[in-house]
């Protein structure tokens, strides 16, 4: 029970919350972490595949450890002093590990100046959010990318860590946070990380494959809650779901994308260079700035549905 009231609690100071940047956050700490474990391991080991694919495996073991271990004996240590104590911090944990609160602010920054027509700041403030080249992104392009960044951080930000903390409490969450930071810093497909960013890679690529397909059919739901094409989401989830280099990333994108009845996906520029990818549901329409507030309104009710059943799940499991 312990593990179901601090994961509700988190989940509810998220809502509230979100990520004050005045508020030290466990995850730029990993950041940092892996920034200096990286050149510090490049430095040590032969720069060639083997080399730094064994760099990427090790740093990658050595910061998920220290993610699990590190709240694993906070917690332990405050539980010896006071059970409230304990409670308390392992709140504060799970709050610290999801990003619900977090994600619809960052997409809401973008969808004001696009509101008013401001294309400058939105672009600035839509490339804080993804990975892709934004200087040139066009009203639809920044819209575009601003819903389905919402949608496939709906799994790795909310409902993956909720899956995780309900499995194994808050030093369960901060392992998969640890793998997705890893992923996201170093588990890019380009020269500099094609070896020393693999193990890393194909972990989240683990870590994340029932939380994907989880989110996806949770998603279903709140487009049948929400109003949305619900029928249109389950023929999109079925048709595209793979249509992405990454077996996870494009379940909640598809699923988005035939709720809104729009398009997703398709040709992006990284670092300067053309990445060709396929397309993500039918543009019925055309997308519009209101589905970047309407894709966050999805979201919060994917993680709210998660949340419910999860939270049975473990109480059905717990009582035999």
């Amino acid at each position: 029970m312990d593990i179901l009231i601090s994961v509700v609690i988190g989940f509810i100071l998220d809502l509230i919350l979100g990520d004050p940047l005045w508020l030290p956050h466990p995850v730029r700490l990993m950041g940092w972490g892996i920034a200096k474990g990286e050149g510090l391991l490049r430095r040590l080991l032969p720069k060639n595949p083997t080399g730094e694919f064994a760099g990427g495996m090790i740093l990658s073991i050595i910061m998920t450890g220290i993610a699990f271990a590190g709240p694993f004996f906070i917690l332990a240590a405050a539980e010896n002093i006071n059970k409230v104590l304990e409670l308390s911090i392992s709140s504060i944990f799970c709050y610290q590990i999801l990003a619900a609160k977090s994600l619809k602010t960052e997409s809401m920054k973008v969808y004001t100046p696009l509101r008013n027509g401001d294309l400058t700041n939105a672009r600035k403030y839509l490339s804080w959010i993804v990975g892709r080249d934004t200087k040139d992104l066009t009203e639809e392009g920044i819209t575009k990318a601003a819903v389905e960044t919402v949608a496939e951080n709906t799994t790795d930000g909310v409902i993956a860590p909720l899956i995780f903390m309900i499995i194994g409490g808050a030093p369960a969450g901060f392992l998969y946070k640890a793998v997705n930071t890893l992923d996201s810093m170093i588990g890019y497909k380009n020269e500099k990380y094609l070896y020393f960013g693999k193990f890393a890679a194909r972990l989240d690529d683990i870590l994340n494959f029932i939380p994907a397909v989880l989110s996806a059919y949770a998603m279903i739901m709140a487009s049948f809650i929400c109003r949305l094409d619900w029928k249109n989401a389950v023929r999109i989830y079925r048709r595209d779901k793979r249509n992405h280099s990454s077996p996870n990333s494009a379940r909640t994108e598809a699923v988005c994308a035939g709720a809104l009845n729009v398009q997703l996906a398709g040709d992006a520029y990284y670092f300067g260079r053309l990445v060709k990818k396929p397309y993500i549901g039918d543009g019925i329409r055309n997308i519009q700035i209101e589905d970047i507030p309407a894709a966050a309104r999805l979201m919060y009710t994917t993680a709210v549905i998660a949340l419910m059943v999860l939270c049975a799940s473990r109480l059905i499991i717990i009582s035999f």
